[in-house]
């Protein structure tokens, strides 16, 4: 299965002609695609769990293009999205790409400026998905941790040798030398750099025994 296979384009445009000419252009060049009339039909859709985007129509009935795109930010929906409208306005196209949208295109725009678009929210996407598997597995690791590895491991990452942690935790600098070797190998961690990084990325606070 090719990445572009894999792929899913969601459309969501009250205008039949706009989708239809939408899903052919992305047919064209092998993207699969999924297209709806008005905001609700997509969000009661079972969709595929995969890299996506969304080609999102500013003007929709029910529900303006815009404020769908924050209903979805604080539904934690995270999926790049590209506006297109026949009636945008400089102030609109801020608001958009300040939410975070990846394009703002007016009708009528070029094949080639959609398809780029797309493109761009796809390959931004699997990146993000990419970057949400790795912390997954970097706090499957840490959830393994027993409660007092874990109290090593937050003095460890605080720059702290062993036998300040065995003083600052009432136990043997073997004892902590014991676990500090069991947390390198749980974290999978090379190197006392490598385990601050992970503290860092799993929102850890300095000194953190939680």
């Amino acid at each position: 299965m090719t990445p572009a296979n894999s792929s899913t384009v969601f459309v969501i445009d009250d205008d039949d002609l706009v989708r239809a000419s939408i899903q052919g252009l992305l047919k064209s060049v092998g993207l699969r695609s999924e297209t709806f009339g008005a905001a609700q039909e997509f969000l009661r859709s079972k969709r595929a769990d995969g890299p996506s985007c969304l080609v999102l129509d500013v003007r929709l009935p029910g529900v303006n293009g815009l404020d769908f795109q924050r209903e979805l930010a604080e539904a934690g929906i995270r999926i790049p999205i590209i506006f297109i409208t026949g009636h945008g306005d400089i102030p609109m196209s801020v608001r958009a790409m300040k939410s975070g949208a990846v394009e703002f295109l007016t009708k009528p725009f070029r094949d080639q400026d959609l398809l780029d678009a797309i493109h761009q929210a796809l390959d931004r996407d699997r990146a993000s998905r990419e970057d949400q598997s790795k912390l997954a597995g970097l706090q499957k690791r840490y959830d393994s941790l027993t409660a007092r590895e874990r109290e090593v491991m937050a003095l460890v990452v605080r720059g702290m040798l062993n036998k300040q942690i065995a003083f600052d935790l009432g136990t043997s600098e073997i004892t902590v030398k014991i676990h500090r070797g069991h947390v390198m190998h749980k974290m999978q961690a090379g190197s006392l750099a490598e385990l601050v990084r992970m503290a860092a990325k799993l929102g850890l606070p300095p000194g953190s025994r939680g």
